[in-house]
């Protein structure tokens, strides 16, 4: 059963087929590891729609000719950044960020290290970067440094500027807000940007987590949260081992509260939920 669209404009309804959609999350499993399953039709669809109006495509058999014969790869990479968008917000999951202040930062004699891998849009780095200026003397928060990585290049961006609505800061103290953030200008309040005290401890980076990766550690905690739940065990089991090995001894791995390492081989050990020790 095909799904349909009814779209205004040039396009009419569209339909995905089921070998259509089962190609564009085959690509999708093949480039980045994220396994999407049936019943996902109707994101893919919704989602890859705007793209189709965008090139002035008419079907999905068109849109999947360009993906795969352009070879800049330019369009399967639009593809990639369409479907792998996340949403996220600051201190999410907060008790991790209770831990890393409380257990973490206290036993760092040395320039913390952090890396944020799957960052979306930029809220969980800015996090980091806040609580290490709150909690760190400031010798030691001047010499932090926060690794942001996802794959999508338009979170990226989003993530660099690193301006947001007002609404977003509803679980940011006052105080912090007005400490590290500043309204835009000309917005009335409607919008906030980054001062560069939280800006210069971040390097942004486009990072497929399933190839090499250029960056070396030790890091003190890597935070890949309502990441690895989109992977099949093969591509976790991977993604472990090698998180592990980016870590010092004694280093952290935070995950989702909806992910856990069970039924994984691997050597971290338990702390509470969604953390891990090396």
């Amino acid at each position: 059963m095909s799904v349909m669209l009814s779209a205004p404009g040039q396009l009419g309804e569209v339909t995905l087929s089921p070998a259509q959609f089962e190609r564009i999350i085959t690509m999708l499993h093949d480039h980045c590891g994220i396994r999407m399953r049936a019943g996902k039709e109707g994101l893919v669809r919704a989602r890859l729609a705007k793209r189709l109006r965008l090139l002035g495509l008419n079907d999905f058999e068109s849109y999947l000719h360009v993906v795969v014969s352009d070879p800049s790869k330019r369009e399967f990479t639009e593809m990639v950044d369409v479907l792998t968008t996340n949403k996220t917000s600051f201190f999410r999951e907060q008790a991790h960020f209770d831990f890393l202040q409380d257990t973490v930062l206290p036993a760092c004699t040395h320039s913390v290290r952090l890396w944020s891998a799957g960052c979306s849009t930029g809220e969980e780095p800015y996090t980091l970067a806040m609580l290490l200026n709150e909690t760190l003397s400031q010798p030691a928060a001047r010499a932090a440094r926060i690794l942001a990585t996802d794959i999508s290049h338009r979170v990226l961006s989003t993530a660099r500027a690193g301006v947001y609505g007002a609404d977003g800061f509803s679980e940011v103290p006052r105080a912090v807000l007005q400490k590290y953030w500043r309204p835009t200008p000309d917005s009335g309040g409607a919008r906030f940007e980054a001062l560069p005290v939280l800006r210069d401890m971040i390097q942004y980076g486009r990072l497929n987590l399933m190839e090499s990766w250029p960056m070396r550690g030790p890091f003190d905690a890597i935070f890949c949260r309502n990441v690895m739940i989109y992977f099949d065990k093969a591509t976790q089991q991977a993604l472990v081992e090698r998180y592990w090995a980016m870590l010092r001894p004694g280093g952290y791995l935070f995950v989702g509260h909806s992910e856990s390492l069970t039924g994984l081989t691997h050597r971290f050990r338990y702390v509470q939920p969604a953390v891990y020790v090396r």
